[in-house]
């Protein structure tokens, strides 16, 4: 009763507002700041706060690594190629969900998420089992299939929302100024449409350069990218080394939710998932 009488008064409110972000923010920013100090320390024993001694040796180990530079080549070319063939094959789908009426169509919709509606380790498996029989295994092309899975549900779903936020009244007055149907879509629609597909573009670039396992089942021992090297330099490495890597790591999916940010903001991922 008391602790209800509290939460009526406006400077309690704050101050516990401002206790719940501080807490919050700790919980998500600690473990942050440990990998950037662990990134630039040589020496950190128990009990102490802080580093003992500092040192660039280990980013010197990173980019001197043959596997390393292996893995960010193979990153930074399967990541855009997942991305402009999901492109290719969802926006048609997307623009259908969004302006076809068909039969299944609301069952379709909604099936785009059953590759996620269960552990994908075994989905991986499986799939690894038939590109062995098309000789995909090890092969650029696999990796790039098996990393296609994750891009499909942001892909279809987020432009099928903006292109049903173009409003249909413009589309039909291009249409009764003489525009064909191919101008109407490139002139009206896409343009109106086209924060949303940035969004899923964004996202499916970062579905795919931070997938690890389809890739690890795939494409080792031959493709190897940046988050399937992370296994093995976390596993078999001082800290530094695996705290370097994931700033590194880190980097393209920052530096791409900063272009974006304020597509995100305006809410269209969120419209992307309200669903049919």
């Amino acid at each position: 009763m008391k602790f209800t009488w509290y939460l009526g008064v406006p400077e309690f409110r704050r101050a516990l507002g401002v206790l719940l972000v501080l807490a919050l923010g700790s919980f998500l920013l600690l473990p942050l700041a440990t990998m950037v100090i662990w990134a630039f320390a040589d020496a950190w024993r128990y009990p102490s706060l802080l580093p003992q001694t500092y040192s660039l040796h280990w980013w010197q180990w990173v980019f001197a690594n043959g596997d390393v530079t292996q893995a960010v080549f193979y990153s930074v070319t399967t990541a855009p190629v997942v991305t402009l063939l999901s492109a290719v094959i969802c926006l048609p789908a997307a623009y259908s969900f969004s302006r076809l009426q068909f039969p299944g169509r609301r069952f379709f919709f909604i099936s785009l998420l059953a590759a996620n509606a269960f552990p994908k380790f075994g989905l991986y498996i499986s799939i690894a089992t038939l590109f062995f029989e098309l000789n995909l295994i090890n092969t650029f092309w696999g990796v790039v299939f098996i990393q296609l899975i994750n891009t499909l549900v942001v892909m279809v779903w987020i432009p099928s929302a903006g292109f049903d936020s173009v409003p249909r009244e413009l589309e039909e007055a291009a249409r009764d100024a003489g525009a064909g149907p191919l101008h109407v879509f490139w002139g009206v629609t896409l343009p109106i449409a086209m924060p949303s597909i940035i969004v899923a573009g964004v996202l499916a670039f970062l579905a795919a350069f931070d997938e690890a396992q389809g890739t690890l089942v795939v494409g080792s021992p031959r493709i190897t990218t940046m988050p399937v090297l992370m296994y093995t330099l976390v596993a078999n490495y001082p800290e530094p080394v695996g705290a370097v890597f994931s700033i590194l790591l880190s980097i393209p999916s920052l530096v791409l939710l900063l272009l974006a940010r304020r597509f995100l903001i305006a809410g269209y991922l969120a419209a992307g998932f309200r669903g049919k």
